[in-house]
């Protein structure tokens, strides 16, 4: 399975941006989704994910402010970054790890895409 994000891009602070990913194949039903970014030491952190189910969890560094969604015909994850702060600039990877729908298992990461918050 491969992942494809987008929607990066350079903002003020207090702006807002919304990253999407797209799965090659049809698998939000039977997969779990991440966004994740680094963190310290350079570790990804989970930022926000959604379950196989639809429910969803956030970091405590953003909730309130991001929400994740998914879509479901479109194969597609998104983000929705609202009232941006500095320090929300990194480059977010999305992840999805499960089962295809041939019954594989996979764990996939997207490319990555930066979110630059600055004035």
């Amino acid at each position: 399975v491969q992942l494809q994000a987008s929607g990066g891009g350079s903002v003020q602070p207090g702006g807002s941006l919304r990253l999407s990913c797209v799965a090659s194949e049809s698998i939000l039903r039977t997969s779990d989704m991440g966004w994740y970014r680094p963190g310290p030491g350079n570790v990804r952190e989970l930022v926000a994910a959604i379950s196989r189910s639809g429910s969803t969890g956030y970091a405590a560094s953003v909730k309130g402010r991001f929400t994740m969604s998914r879509d479901n015909e479109k194969n597609t994850v998104y983000l929705q970054m609202n009232n941006l702060e500095p320090d929300d600039t990194a480059v977010y990877y999305c992840n999805a790890n499960g089962r295809t729908q041939r019954g594989d298992p996979f764990d996939s990461w997207g490319q990555g895409t930066l979110v630059t918050v600055s004035s």
